[in-house]
């Protein structure tokens, strides 16, 4: 069936009865047909029928897999199955995320005619300066965040690895945010500032008269979580001897207050987070092997900051709003730049004490460089543990392609001196090199 073909009243009527944003498109992406809660949910709803999806949803001119993004169509057409993936779309309520689900539908001779996308809102993050939930839009973040936004609806253990700083706390909220038990309660543990006689006590709570100072009996945080989430954070600083009580209460599901000999089952679902190799841990024998396999069931990595930079202007325009909300400041493009190029050992933690110390200092409604940390005005290769500046790129051996100039164009936030900063160029280079790809484009 080839793609001027008209699709057949029955589906469309289908998509019709449907509450979720549903549209059919055919092979060559046009949008063939679009029921009403995709055109209350896609910010532009004229003429719908005969647009390609991706200039609605993306206002782009390209597929998205010229684009920079994954495409699930282009995808759905090699594999022939339903593909699923995060985007970030326009919508009616401006920029968000959402869960994209296509299936395939084939003609009476098998071969693959349309394509029904269902989309679905992902409340556990935001693609623009938003104070809720995640926020960023580099694909470091958009590759983590589908990760999250796949494990969410399972019960599923979860271990979040990534640097201090990164945010694996709010990761773990917006799981369970997304989950079916966000309705219930979400207890947080920091395990790194427990001691091991506290531990437990903490954990499985205690009888009255179990130890010296137990007044009366305490419930514990895993009874505290009963329904909803159970997140311990910093899990590689568990000691041993508690591993192994940890352990049991994910074998078996159950566990006894100190003092006790009650068995009580627990109705938890366990995210666990470290900034430690738990498998370093494990060779070193610091962490139990078969704890270790329990916990990583489905382990998700944090980006560093450094490793998206894209969305360091996002993050600063959200932050700053934290930080000094009844202020209206903004952030001079000469400070951003060296925000973008900072490499932020502290991750957003760091981000925001800087923007915190800056808006202290500043009397005005600007940030400026002079209300910076010293360290941020270094040159970008001696900002980690001083380590010496590297010499200047040279055009045959580190100048960035016409490729990877564009690319970094299509995700880029910024200003051009902030860009190229980030591609180890001068910004009298960068223009250069830009004149000539438009240049190149035009003829």
């Amino acid at each position: 069936m080839t793609a001027s073909v008209h699709p057949l009243p029955e589906l469309v009527s289908f998509l019709d009865s449907l509450p979720e944003p549903h549209i059919l498109c055919d092979r060559s992406y046009r949008i063939l047909a679009a029921n009403a809660a995709y055109r209350a949910n896609c910010g532009r709803p004229e003429d719908l029928i005969g647009r390609k999806c991706y200039e609605v949803s993306h206002r782009y001119p390209v597929p998205c897999d010229q684009a920079g993004e994954s495409c699930p169509l282009a995808r759905s057409l090699i594999s022939g199955q339903r593909e699923r993936v995060v985007h970030l779309h326009h919508t009616s309520s401006g920029e968000s995320y959402e869960n994209i689900e296509l299936s395939p539908v084939r003609d009476a001779q098998g071969e693959i005619a349309y394509f029904i996308e269902k989309l679905e809102p992902l409340p556990v993050a935001r693609g623009f300066a938003d104070d809720k939930g995640l926020i960023g839009r580099s694909q470091a973040f958009r590759a983590m965040l589908e990760l999250v936004a796949r494990v969410a609806p399972s019960e599923a253990t979860v271990l979040l690895q990534g640097e201090s700083g990164t945010g694996k706390e709010l990761a773990a909220k917006a799981i369970h945010d997304a989950s079916r038990r966000a309705d219930r309660p979400f207890v947080a543990v920091d395990c790194s500032g427990l001691t091991e006689t506290l531990f437990e006590s903490e954990l499985f709570g205690h009888e009255k008269g179990a130890f010296t100072g137990a007044n009366t009996r305490k419930i514990g945080l895993v009874e505290a979580a009963s329904g909803g989430t159970l997140f311990l954070d910093e899990m590689g600083d568990i000691p041993l001897t508690m591993q192994v009580k940890l352990l049991r209460l994910l074998e078996t599901g159950t566990y006894r207050r100190v003092g006790s000999t009650e068995l009580i089952r627990a109705d938890i679902r366990l995210i666990s987070a470290t900034h430690r190799p738990l498998k370093t841990l494990v060779e070193n024998g610091q962490f139990r092997q078969d704890l270790f396999y329990r916990v990583n069931a489905f382990p998700i990595g944090l980006p560093p900051l450094r490793n998206r930079r894209d969305d360091i202007p996002l993050l600063a325009e959200v932050l700053l709003g934290r930080v000094a909300p009844e202020r209206k400041l903004r952030i001079a493009p000469e400070a951003l730049a060296s925000l973008v190029a900072y490499d932020y050992p502290g991750n957003v933690r760091e981000l925001r004490n800087i923007l915190e110390r800056a808006s202290l200092l500043c009397d005005g409604d600007t940030i400026k460089p002079n209300h910076l940390p010293d360290e941020l005005l270094q040159p970008a290769a001696t900002v980690r543990g001083n380590l010496p500046a590297a010499p200047a790129p040279t055009p045959e051996t580190a100048a960035p392609s016409d490729e990877e100039i564009t690319a970094a164009l299509r995700n880029h936030t910024g200003s051009r001196k902030a860009l190229a900063t980030r591609l180890g160029i001068s910004e009298r280079t960068l223009y250069r090199r830009i004149k000539g790809l438009e240049a190149e484009e035009g003829g």
